[in-house]
């Protein structure tokens, strides 16, 4: 299993700067940030990119899918001008210029599988392809609230370390189908909602050594995490580090 760290940056730091940007990764890693959690779709070229949504506009100066265009346009539109409120020279970066920024600085990742709807073994082949080809030496791991996205990258990856999100149980996904999941597919940990745990699920978890990790629709604060972290939660994204002690 990985030994994940207690804070992981969310799309970077995404309170503090652009999400899922060089400029948010780097700042993560200047606040003491070791690991980050990006984002991962593709282009209608079929480049791995970082973006969150199905669509540009809330993150950048464009509208439609990314699927409509091509890396090379992508690349032009301004992605920080919705954080700044002004024009920028910001723009989403490949996955490839992130490995690399990653690789340089000693930053490791969490990759989440984000495929538009339709497209989703098509995002997988296109981040294989690239991680099998880029000599990615940093510890990282998949997650993915797409389960399909995981079984079918850990067929291509098998020896890459993978986590189940979970936003909310449901009588598909109650916590023993994904505890069995889990165990079949040899996946190391789960990304809950911050909502939907409790103590009792938090020790069925982990007594099936399977390490959990929350995020939450709001940076959680200090007495927030501590409560988790001493329920036996392994690591909280943040949004915004800057209250905790980071050593």
């Amino acid at each position: 299993m990985l030994n994940l760290p207690k804070l992981i940056g969310h799309r970077g730091v995404k309170n503090l700067s652009p999400e899922n940007t060089i400029e948010s990764i780097s700042l993560a890693q200047q606040l003491g940030l070791k690991w980050v959690e990006i984002d991962v779709k593709i282009s209608k070229d079929l480049t791995p990119i970082l973006l969150h949504d199905d669509t540009l506009e809330r993150t950048t100066d464009a509208k439609g899918s990314p699927m409509e265009f091509e890396y090379n346009k992508i690349r032009k539109f301004d992605a920080g001008s919705f954080f700044y409120n002004h024009a920028t020279k910001i723009y989403i970066p490949s996955l490839e210029e992130t490995l690399l920024f990653c690789k340089l600085n000693n930053i490791c990742l969490n990759i989440e599988l984000k495929p538009n709807l339709g497209f989703e073994k098509k995002n997988v082949i296109a981040i294989a392809k690239l991680l099998k080809s880029f000599n990615f030496t940093n510890q990282y791991y998949f997650s993915s609230f797409d389960w399909d996205s995981l079984i079918l990258m850990k067929e291509i990856l098998p020896n890459a370390n993978y986590g189940i999100l979970i936003d909310n149980f449901t009588d598909d996904i109650s916590l023993d189908n994904i505890i069995a999941m889990a165990n079949k597919y040899n996946f190391f940990f789960f990304f809950f909602n911050k909502n939907i745990i409790n103590s009792d699920s938090v020790e069925n978890a982990l007594k099936n050594n399977l390490g959990i990790t929350i995020y939450s629709e709001k940076n959680l604060k200090v007495n927030e995490a501590n409560e988790l972290w001493s329920m036996g939660i392994k690591s909280i994204f943040t949004d915004d580090p800057t209250d905790f002690k980071i050593i």
